[in-house]
């Protein structure tokens, strides 16, 4: 079952938002600045399978300059992480289309 969430990292002043699959896993990253609510990340997993199937590194390293880089690994014991909280997928949506649309201008 899909699910989104959202951490926060105080030491960078940064709220993650996660969409994971039913391991866990990041399916959709969006990472905001606290200080001035600006994203600086709206990565997917999709995007850097393709990629890394059909393009070269270059290719990956224009990508993570312009959308970030994707968690790696499980998202398990988020819910200990300060902060933490489940969002509904509409407000994960909301941030993802922003984040996109100011990271790709």
């Amino acid at each position: 079952m899909t699910s989104w969430f959202r951490t926060y990292y105080e030491d960078e002043d940064l709220w993650l938002y996660f969409e994971a699959d039913d391991e866990s896993w990041a399916v959709r990253q969006v990472e905001v600045r606290g200080a001035d609510s600006k994203p600086v990340t709206a990565a997917s997993l999709e995007e850097v399978l393709h990629l890394r199937d059909h393009a070269d590194l270059a290719a990956m390293g224009r990508y993570e300059r312009q959308y970030g880089v994707l968690a790696e690994g499980s998202l398990d014991g988020w819910q200990d992480q300060p902060h933490a909280s489940e969002v509904p997928a509409e407000e994960f949506e909301r941030l993802w289309a922003e984040a996109r649309q100011t990271l790709g201008a």
